[in-house]
């Protein structure tokens, strides 16, 4: 007789992977609905808002990966790295199946970070950045909500293993 509790599908759904869940879905709809925002406001946003003296917030679409880097145009090397970045999401979610409690919450973090550019990528070909954080003339690299997301959850992750050794 089959043990339905051991199948590998039950396994996945215990209380700390359905914690990441959440998480991931919550920082999923965070990042597109900023991004929504941004998107029906285009034209308001044809210029650069002035939040502050450190903050705009300008609508530039992004072909590249994190921050504007290695912009493409869409082919076959830009569906390549969207593809890379799918699998390696793929392997962050096997990586929270297998990690205790305390990382997973930084592996969420960058699950819904990536979910959300790479639905940008899907769907538009692009990733819509729109935080221009600055001071003086010096300005940062345009990025978004998701940006952060990932760059923080990788950070910590990092950070951590340093420390450790």
């Amino acid at each position: 007789m089959i043990d339905i509790k051991k199948l590998f599908f039950f396994n996945i759904l215990n209380k700390t992977n359905l914690v990441s869940l959440i998480i991931i879905l919550t920082l999923f709809f965070a990042d597109r609905i900023t991004k929504n925002l941004i998107i029906n406001n285009q034209e308001f946003l044809s210029r650069s808002v002035y939040i502050n003296d450190f903050l705009n917030f300008e609508l530039v679409w992004n072909t590249g990966i994190g921050f504007g880097l290695f912009s493409l145009e869409a082919n076959l090397l830009y569906h390549f790295i969207t593809l890379l970045i799918f699998t390696i999401i793929m392997i962050l979610i096997y990586l929270i199946y297998l990690n205790k409690i305390n990382n997973k919450f930084f592996f969420s973090m960058i699950i819904g970070g990536g979910l959300g550019n790479i639905y940008d990528r899907l769907i538009y070909h692009a990733v819509p950045d729109f935080i221009d954080l600055h001071f003086n003339q010096y300005h940062w690299f345009t990025f978004n909500l998701a940006d952060i997301f990932i760059t923080v959850g990788i950070i910590v992750i990092l950070m951590r293993d340093i420390v450790k050794e």
